[in-house]
């Protein structure tokens, strides 16, 4: 289906890396799989990422990161790059070396290329427009301490990036199946920084509970596991938009998460990747300046195929029925090895970009928390 935006000049552009291409956190990890490299191909493939769009993601120097993270953790964390070792000291103090961020050859330099993107995009949309870095979105990173995957805080330097630029009211909205845990430490108390996060209930980080309110503008909709498309609407519709529209902000970030999807391993959510795009869609008319950031996504094929789309979306391509054949072998060429298995693609993995949508009935349970929720925003 073909949409239609109108954009600033210029059109929609795209911060990439080749880091990502052969980086991994290794071969154990959930963000073994690619992913960048994947979004960069599909969308080159399909005639969406002509040259004039795409820009290539600067490394932040540690100078630059200071606005959030630590002089200590940003030496350690360099530290821990050049030697490939950690001491216990370090682990127990900065969460580096563990199983969640272990220490891997770019472990510096990859994260500090996704907050470049972010911190460049700040700028970039000082005079308006739209920008899509999909190696963006850790936004579990604390200022002292790796956490969750995440070894710096790219969404929060965008932020701060944005501020620095003219935007001076932001909402940041976060469709992560993970609460962004970091992103709220930041900004909580914040009265100019509206934060919405929809994500799993009982999931790792376990924060972000429905009565958690800070001091600022911080709407937390922990939702059960099983949320569908109809369901997702519904919470876009009646919360996000009108939350949005009110706070009339001169900047969204969108953190686009694409582990909700049902083919994800890490969430029992089961939108269809139609629900993220028809956010990105959303939102889009609400500010002057829009950032549309990664996050969570460990199945390469539901991860590339989701994000390919958000890149649709912000530029107003249709998304065909069936892939050309260059972009199906992009997807075809996809390898998911686990611990224990070699998983296998579903044959529309291949072919297709968009899932079939998975609707279903309102809960309840969504129906009242979204009432809480908008009752806050009404007083």
């Amino acid at each position: 289906m073909q949409a239609t935006y109108q954009h600033a000049t210029p059109p929609p552009r795209f911060i990439g890396s080749e880091i990502y291409r052969h980086s991994s956190y290794g071969a154990w990890h959930p963000l073994r799989v690619p992913r960048i490299s994947t979004v960069m191909d599909l969308a080159r493939s399909l005639g969406w990422l002509p040259p004039a769009q795409f820009i290539t993601s600067p490394r932040a120097k540690p100078s630059a990161l200071t606005g959030y993270h630590t002089p200590a953790y940003l030496a350690a964390l360099q530290a821990a790059e050049a030697a490939q070792a950690v001491t216990q000291d370090v682990r127990q103090r900065h969460g580096l070396g563990t199983p969640s961020n272990p220490v891997f050859k770019e472990m510096y330099r990859r994260p500090a290329t996704a907050a470049g993107a972010s911190l460049l995009a700040g700028e970039l949309l000082k005079q308006g427009g739209v920008i899509y870095s999909p190696a963006g979105g850790t936004h579990h990173g604390l200022p002292d301490r790796a956490n969750g995957f995440c070894y710096l805080n790219d969404p929060v330097l965008a932020i701060q990036s944005l501020r620095r630029n003219g935007a001076a009211r932001i909402a940041y909205i976060d469709i992560d199946a993970h609460h962004p845990d970091g992103v709220e430490y930041a900004f909580a108390d914040d009265p100019d920084t509206l934060q919405i996060s929809i994500h799993e209930a009982n999931r790792w980080p376990r924060t972000g509970q429905l009565g958690d309110e800070g001091k600022g503008q911080v709407f937390n909709l922990p939702v059960a596991a099983g949320l569908n498309d109809t369901e997702m609407a519904l919470i876009c519709d009646t919360l996000i938009l009108p939350l949005v529209a009110d706070f009339r902000p001169d900047a969204i970030v969108l953190q686009c998460g694409a582990d909700a999807v049902t083919e994800d391993p890490q969430s029992r959510l089961t939108l269809s990747n139609n629900a993220h795009w028809a956010v990105v869609a959303a939102l889009m008319p609400l500010a002057p300046r829009y950032l549309v950031l990664g996050g969570g996504g460990y199945n390469p094929w539901s991860v590339g195929r989701l994000w390919t789309g958000v890149w649709a979306t912000l530029n107003g391509h249709a998304i065909p029925d069936a892939l050309p054949p260059s972009a199906q072998a992009v997807l075809g060429a996809l390898t998911w090895a686990g611990p224990l298995r070699q998983h296998h693609p579903e044959p529309h993995w291949i072919t297709t970009l968009r899932d079939a949508p998975r609707e279903g009935p309102i809960r309840d349970s969504i129906r009242s928390d979204v009432r809480h929720l908008a009752a806050r925003r009404a007083a």
